[in-house]
């Protein structure tokens, strides 16, 4: 595997991060965001996760070292419950918009940026098989518009043991490639179908930002420390391009909402951002009612008509 190739944030600008995005279909940037904002998140995140048992009880709990038989990921329900805790942590949700972000993401969406507004935590215990994410692209998950961004966020310098991600270099040039569902929980591309140039990776360190394409193929590496590997998908688009409202919305039985998730917030300037822009939804809500009438399964049904009640 060949070493990333770098950008110092000092030295970017939209030639350099668009020219990177066309050629590999990643750009990792260094020394973007604020370092105290990183670890403020950390802090947030490790204090959940120690309360939940899954860290060491004599260490740091910054430091994340792995409680032995914690382990867990999902579907879990022990990780779900974990993991919603994480997700209503407001400073993780304002991670995305702290401003040196913003003018990252300016340089490279032409219109008005929108930020997703459902980040991903992703907390990985450590020599655990199970729980590598395998060859994918995001756009199989995520849906809408093809032209969106993942940046990836390491909420702690990221060496190659901990298990940082690594990106299939030009990737992105291939379109949309098969994903094996068959009886997985995520789907994912075989490795030996999986088309591109070159696997990279390398250490990625807090304030760093991984910025690839949703039609680049990406993995994650083995975690093969003592320690959880903690780290932020955050998804970023041209506003004007079509969105899938899933992206908005909780589509599940979970019984998420975004009322659950901003109760305990100290702010309201980040609550339903997304409300203030014209975006272009696909499916519509009325197609989103129409498909709760006609779906050719109840759970189907049931599924569009909790995303339609969710939009405005």
């Amino acid at each position: 595997m060949q070493a990333f190739s770098a950008i110092e944030s000092a030295h970017l600008t939209r030639e350099t991060l668009r020219s990177q995005l066309a050629q590999d279909g990643y750009a990792l940037i260094r020394q973007v965001l604020p370092k105290a904002a990183v670890r403020a998140v950390l802090s947030d995140v490790a204090s959940v996760l120690y309360a939940a048992g899954w860290l060491e009880s004599q260490a740091d709990p910054l430091e994340r070292i792995a409680k032995e038989g914690a382990a867990c990921g999902d579907p879990d329900p022990a990780f779900k419950r974990t993991y919603q805790q994480v997700f209503n942590l407001e400073k993780l949700h304002a991670l995305p918009h702290e401003p040196a972000l913003r003018r990252v993401m300016d340089l490279l969406v032409d219109e008005q940026v929108l930020v997703h507004p459902k980040p991903i935590a992703r907390l990985i215990f450590p020599n655990c098989e199970r729980l590598v994410v395998r060859p994918h692209q995001d756009y199989e998950f995520m849906g809408g518009d093809p032209e969106f961004y993942t940046a990836w966020i390491a909420l702690h310098d990221c060496p190659v043991e901990a298990g940082p991600l690594r990106i299939l270099a030009g990737s992105h040039r291939f379109g949309i490639q098969y994903h094996e569902h068959g009886n997985l929980h995520v789907p994912e591309i075989p490795a030996e179908r999986a088309a591109g140039d070159t696997w990279v990776g390398g250490q990625v360190n807090a304030g760093d930002v991984l910025i690839f394409h949703s039609l680049t193929v990406h993995a994650a590496s083995p975690n093969l420390s003592q320690k959880l590997r903690l780290s932020l998908d955050c998804r970023f688009q041209d506003a004007t391009r079509v969105l899938n409202p899933s992206n908005l919305v909780f589509a599940g039985q979970s019984g998420k909402s975004w009322g659950k998730t901003y109760s305990g917030w100290q702010s309201d300037a980040l609550q339903f951002y997304w409300k203030r822009l014209p975006l272009r939804l696909k499916p519509t809500k009325a197609e989103l009612e129409a498909l709760a009438q006609t779906a050719g399964q109840d759970a189907a049904r049931e599924k569009y008509a909790r995303m339609a009640s969710q939009l405005a």
